[in-house]
Parts: structure tokens; C-alpha cells; sequence
């Protein structure tokens, strides 16, 4: 392990006893643990915390458990496809689109997983570890940090740190990694590559960019909900700041939405591998300034996400009442189009604002994936 990344790496398992331990004497930990394993006492589960000794035990056996439990609890089904596209002997740059701070990434491992895949190292912003034990759970489950802010040249050097560890993990760890591709979630259901993402994974190789991409294994990655991760606290957050005000996060809001996130129902979910990025296609972009080739693999990356990206029968609904007509409409039933309509007015009702503004923020969100599909 090179002591250059101490900052950012997720724990080595020598670490992970004492992460453990810590974990398990949280006062938030009955909590967990209720939720992870319902049918055991809290002593019994406090006591498997702390006999845990590697990452690989950490994540086979509590994180794997976890995300069934979600499956079991919230979610309809869980369905996936594209790991025919993989290479097992291969270590891949994973890039999703993002919808859910933690379950985007966390799903995906879960996935893997059960493929017969090694798990990924997976970002995770700095202002998400808040507390000892999102510390512990984080980097126990090989999240490393990302750490925002700064002037300009504070962001320079730390997207220039974060390159370079990502390229170690990939070409030297030989561990795969998850990222986002932007900064934050997609609130209004358009997913779109931050360009400023291309640039820093380039950072650390950037006097030859195609190299620079290809030896990085991109793989873009289409996660969907039926039902839209914290859909109606995204609603607010895009009404709060429409006509460019700065919307200004409260205290513990990131946790809110995790919790959210977690507990809420998600109806079906779908997960699409995508085809990774070929040297073919860096070596077929033309470009005579950087930002037209961060650009245009930005674009590949969006092309592929789009396509893969699978609409739900909430899609088609909302794209039907948005527009005011019956395209899509043999993609649902009266029922579905019922149920859904009477949620999204239960929902809304948790908003004072404009109606018609909140429900076209609040369509547009599962509107959206249809009008980049068909573009």
C-alpha cells in the first residue's frame, strides 16, 4: 500500500478488527443491526460484528446481507444484465450514473458478487463521512474518500491526488472502482457526465490521453428505479432552486436522504453493465484541445447509459402526462397509470409551492430518461 494515499484509501484488513469493535459499541448500532439481521438478537449480531476480520468477511457477510435486505424489504425485483461483457481477469473504472448517494454503488456489489466478481473500490465525498461510524462502515466496505472544496488550487491538487490514486488502484492494486459521473446525484432524471470527471481521470496521464483512458477499462453503468430515489426530496431541492437561486443543504440532510434512500420503496430495480470504452473508439475522437476529447468520451459514456438505461412503466406515465398524450401508453395499464398519479399528488402534498411547477419538477424527474432515450 503506497503511504501516498493514506488520506484517501478504504482500510486495509489490519484495520478492520478495531472498525469492528468501534461499530459495534455505536449507540446507533441496534438499529443496524435490527434492520440487517431481523430475526437475531442484538447481542448475537454485536458479538459476528466483532469476530469479523477482513474486508472480504465484512462485505461477503454483513454488506452482502444488507443489500438483501433492501431487495427483500423495499425493492420488487432485482434484475441486471452485461456481465458477459466483462473480463474476471480484468480491473475496470466503473462509471454510473447516480441516484442514490449510498444504494447505486452498494447494489452493484451485490451484484457482482453473486456473478462471481471481486467487489470494487467505490468514491465516497468527504462530507458524507460525518461520524466515526460512517467512517468505519464506509472504508470497511472499501470506500475511499473524495475530499471536496478549497480554491482553485486546492481543487487542482486534489483532483490531481484523486487521479493519480485511481490509476494505482486500477493498474497497480489491480482493484476495480465505482464513481459517479458528476459530483452529485441526478435530481431531474437527466444523466449526464460531468466533462470536469474525464479531465481528472486523464490528470494523471495527460500527455497522451487516449492511453490515459484506455488503460483505465471505463465501463459505463445504467442503474434505474422504478420508483425514483428520495424523488420528492429531489422535487423540493429543484423547486427550491429553480430560476438559479443556490439551494443551501440543512444540517444532516446528505444523512436524511441516505436513510431515505435505504428504507424507502423502490419497486423494481435494474442494473445494465454497459459495453466498456474500446481503444477503438478514444482513438476515433477527433480533437485539437483537451476538452474536445473529455467532451466527446463524456458523450460516449452518456450515449451508453441512455441506451441501457431501463424505463419502468413510471417513465412512460409520467412522459404521457407531461406531454399530454397517449405515446407510450400501451407500456402500462389504467391501474398503473392510477396508482401513480394517486402517489404523486400524496407526495407532493408534502411541498407548499406552485402546483403545476411541483408537478412538472416532479414528472420530469421519471420523464426525463425517455426523452434522452429516444434523443
Amino acid at each position: 500500500m503506497n503511504p501516498l494515499f493514506d488520506d484517501l484509501r478504504p482500510y486495509i484488513d489490519e484495520e478492520i478488527a478495531p472498525a469492528m469493535q468501534r461499530i459495534a459499541a455505536s449507540e446507533y448500532f441496534p438499529v443496524i443491526a435490527q434492520f440487517i439481521y431481523p430475526e437475531m438478537d442484538v447481542e448475537e449480531v454485536r458479538n459476528t460484528i466483532r469476530n469479523i476480520r477482513s474486508i472480504y468477511e465484512f462485505q461477503s457477510r454483513i454488506m452482502y446481507t444488507f443489500n438483501e435486505e433492501i431487495v427483500r424489504k423495499t425493492a420488487g425485483q432485482l434484475s441486471f444484465d452485461g456481465f458477459e461483457r466483462l473480463d474476471p481477469t480484468k480491473c475496470y473504472l466503473f462509471i454510473s450514473n447516480h441516484r442514490d448517494i449510498m444504494l447505486d454503488s452498494s447494489l452493484l456489489q451485490y451484484v457482482l458478487h453473486i456473478n462471481g466478481f471481486r467487489t470494487t473500490e467505490i468514491t465516497f465525498g468527504d462530507n458524507l463521512m460525518s461520524s466515526q461510524l460512517l467512517i468505519d462502515i464506509g472504508k470497511s466496505n472499501k470506500m475511499f474518500k473524495v475530499i471536496r472544496g478549497g480554491n482553485m488550487r486546492e481543487f487542482y491538487e486534489k483532483s490531481l491526488h484523486l487521479s493519480r490514486y485511481i490509476r494505482y488502484t486500477i493498474n497497480e492494486k489491480h482493484e476495480s472502482v465505482w464513481i459517479a459521473q458528476r459530483g452529485g446525484r441526478t435530481k431531474d432524471g437527466n444523466d449526464m457526465t460531468d466533462q470536469g470527471i474525464i479531465k481528472m481521470f486523464c490528470m494523471s496521464e495527460s500527455h497522451d490521453l487516449v492511453k490515459a483512458a484506455d488503460e483505465l477499462n471505463m465501463v459505463p453503468v445504467a442503474i434505474s428505479y422504478q420508483i425514483e430515489s428520495c424523488d420528492i426530496l429531489k422535487t423540493r431541492e429543484l423547486y427550491l432552486s429553480r430560476n438559479g437561486a443556490k439551494y443551501v443543504k440543512q444540517p444532516g440532510e446528505d444523512l436524511n436522504s441516505i436513510l431515505t434512500g435505504i428504507t424507502q420503496q423502490k419497486g423494481n430495480i435494474h442494473i445494465s453493465v454497459c459495453e466498456p470504452v474500446s481503444r477503438r473508439e478514444l482513438e476515433a475522437i477527433t480533437f485539437h484541445q483537451p476538452n474536445e476529447f473529455y467532451k466527446s468520451l463524456a458523450t460516449i459514456i452518456d450515449r451508453r447509459i441512455h441506451q441501457n438505461y431501463k424505463l419502468h412503466n413510471n417513465n412512460y406515465i409520467a412522459y404521457d402526462m407531461l406531454t399530454g398524450k397517449d405515446t407510450f401508453n400501451n407500456y402500462y395499464t389504467a391501474e398503473e397509470k392510477s396508482l401513480f398519479i394517486e402517489r404523486t399528488h400524496r407526495m407532493l402534498r408534502q411541498i407548499d409551492g406552485d402546483r403545476d411547477m411541483l408537478m412538472s419538477i416532479f414528472l420530469g424527474i421519471y420523464a426525463n430518461p425517455i426523452k434522452n432515450s429516444i434523443e
